[in-house]
């Protein structure tokens, strides 16, 4: 059985540490599948990881200092900055020499990176009978120094998976004369429920991190208008973040705890279960490069709205057959589009039906097909 290496910077919150462990438990019934994580932030991975799949962690007891480093810029402690500093180099030299160290001991017949560093890392060291692949997760959103940066880390691997079929041909226009081939390969979502909401609640929903990009203070905004017009109407906000106390005061100062909830983080079966008591799910990201939590929604019937700019939802929802889709980040189209599924049930639930369709393709069994395609390349290789 041919073995299969994944590159992990670590195995906690956050979209790309989802995909990886998704990918692994695809994996595992026709691989050989090793995770190599190169911090251990918790116990045990946040997302499930199925018994079958080894994990190797590189750093365990070493952890990034990002967040001591920028609260002593914060507080402008010239002395924690050196310091900080100083630890923060040392950490990132060892990162990168433990993780060539481990790639050129890796006997696996294909690696698969995750990070542009690990591209890198991954491209420079000589390994002729190794399939090696990059898996980029994030949009560019127009950053012309990013995007670069991407194409560059890729110019010693084989192929460059991309989320969505906009990176797809985006990054392929650039490296039509690069070794490396650009493939397309959207994330998954393991299970649909067989169960739907009802679309009866009077509950919207949303889902993320409580991080600017995300959007959450347009979503208040537009809530307190609607909240005026539908008062019997609760938001829920599920997700944890830096904005979250900013968010919180913005809810305080206009009256609206009895009516908006943020649960902080919750595990998959609180948000299913959330899910299914909602009837309609809002995404306002300014940027989104697949938008899985859309996929989770929309596999428990629910319509959801979304903003052109989240690049990603524009592959996902078919405006006016699955959702509604946003342009020019316009509150006002979007508050009337809330408005509209809000009145009209029998419209929520017919767009609630089409969208449990839609995600039929993002299903586990069918995109692990599109992975073993790519991956028995490497029995051709020279």
């Amino acid at each position: 059985m041919k073995k299969v290496t994944i590159l992990s910077l670590h195995l906690g919150f956050g979209g790309i540490e989802r995909s990886v462990a998704s990918l692994a438990n695809m994996l595992k019934d026709y691989y050989e599948v090793e995770i190599m994580s190169v911090y251990k932030l918790y116990d045990k991975p946040k997302f499930f990881i199925d018994e079958k799949v080894k994990i190797k962690y590189l750093l365990p007891n070493l952890k990034p200092n990002r967040k001591e480093f920028n609260d002593a810029v914060k507080e402008v402690n010239i002395s924690g900055i050196f310091k900080e500093g100083i630890k923060s180099v040392k950490i990132l030299q060892k990162r990168k020499n433990e993780t060539i160290k481990f790639i050129e001991k890796c006997d696996s017949d294909i690696i698969i990176s995750t990070r542009d560093i690990f591209n890198e890392w991954l491209g420079g060291v000589k390994k002729d009978n190794v399939l090696k692949i990059g898996w980029e997760h994030n949009h560019h959103h127009g950053n012309k120094s990013y995007a670069k940066r991407i194409i560059k880390s890729c110019k010693n691997l084989d192929y460059l998976v991309l989320v969505s079929k906009s990176l797809k041909e985006f990054y392929e226009n650039k490296m039509r004369n690069k070794k490396c081939k650009c493939i397309y390969i959207p994330n998954v979502i393991e299970n649909i429920p067989k169960a739907s909401s009802n679309l009866t609640e009077k509950r919207i929903i949303s889902v993320g991190r409580l991080s600017e990009e995300k959007g959450y203070m347009d979503l208040l905004k537009m809530y307190k208008h609607i909240k005026k017009e539908y008062p019997s109407w609760k938001l829920d906000i599920i997700g944890s973040g830096e904005e979250e106390e900013f968010l919180k005061q913005y809810i305080h100062a206009n009256n609206l705890e009895s009516h908006v909830t943020l649960h902080g983080f919750r595990e998959r079966d609180y948000i299913f279960d959330l899910l299914s008591k909602s009837s309609i799910y809002l995404m306002t990201s300014y940027t989104e490069s697949f938008g899985i939590v859309l996929i989770e929604a929309m596999s428990m019937g629910l319509p959801c709205i979304a903003f052109s700019s989240a690049e990603g939802a524009n592959e996902i929802i078919e405006s006016g057959y699955n959702g509604y889709i946003i342009k020019n980040r316009s509150m006002q189209a979007y508050e009337q589009k809330i408005r509209d599924l809000i009145d009209d049930s029998e419209t929520r639930k017919k767009i609630g039906i089409n969208a449990k369709k839609s995600v039929e393709k993002y299903k586990s069994e069918v995109v692990v097909n599109d992975w073993l395609e790519l991956l028995e390349k490497s029995k051709t290789r020279k």
